[in-house]
């Protein structure tokens, strides 16, 4: 008897399957198309899609021989998979809790370590102690704004390297005056007065 339409597609992956385990024989692509609709209701456009799908997934075997593609399931290869994924499910499971036993020495472990002790609680004391001191004086060093030692040594170190910068400004000006005059015939005092430059521009102290 014809099976009812409009199955859906597990439906179809099952009675597909059931083919192969009730025959227990080897099919090609064209003979399950025609034995899809036969037996099963499957629609025969829709029996190549479900075909791809237990392969995939391992539930049916596929072998080339020749120039044909021979297909094939055997109730016993559905209980070989299903075991399969039990043992490797299982194994993961005695992986994560070896994992946990570990985890749980190793706070035990570290709670050892960490007896409570008049030391102990002298030395988190002091800890504390330490801790509030280091921002009470981090706190007056801001409140020193500009003052402060290190902004101080940053400024200082800024004026130096503007000073030395100034310096070789100056030299390269110098030598740059010297050379221009010379090539032209020019004096110095037409050209520091064309470029609005004083006399005294060297006099970096």
């Amino acid at each position: 008897m014809q099976a009812p339409r409009g199955l859906s597609a597990e439906d179809k992956r099952v009675k597909l399957l059931e083919i192969f385990h009730e025959t227990r024989d080897f099919y090609q692509l064209k003979e399950l198309e025609k034995l899809g609709p036969k037996m099963k209701g499957i629609v025969s456009q829709s029996v190549k899609d479900v075909l791809q799908s237990l392969v995939d997934d391992g539930l049916v075997q596929a072998d080339k021989i020749g120039s044909s593609n021979f297909f094939w399931s055997f109730p016993s290869q559905h209980g070989v998979l299903v075991q399969a994924k039990l043992d490797k499910i299982k194994e993961s499971g005695n992986t994560h809790r070896s994992q946990i036993v570990e985890l749980e020495h190793a706070i035990e472990a570290a709670r050892a370590e960490r007896i409570e002790s008049d030391m102990r609680t002298k030395k988190l004391k002091k800890l504390g102690e330490l801790k509030k001191d280091l921002a009470a004086l981090e706190s007056e060093l801001s409140a020193y704004g500009d003052s402060n030692p290190a902004k101080v040594e940053e400024v200082k170190r800024a004026a130096f390297l503007a000073k030395e910068a100034a310096y070789r400004w100056t030299d390269n000006y110098g030598v740059l005056l010297g050379h221009f005059t010379r090539q032209n015939g020019i004096s110095p005092e037409d050209i520091r007065q064309f470029l609005s430059i004083s006399e005294d521009y060297e006099d970096l102290e």
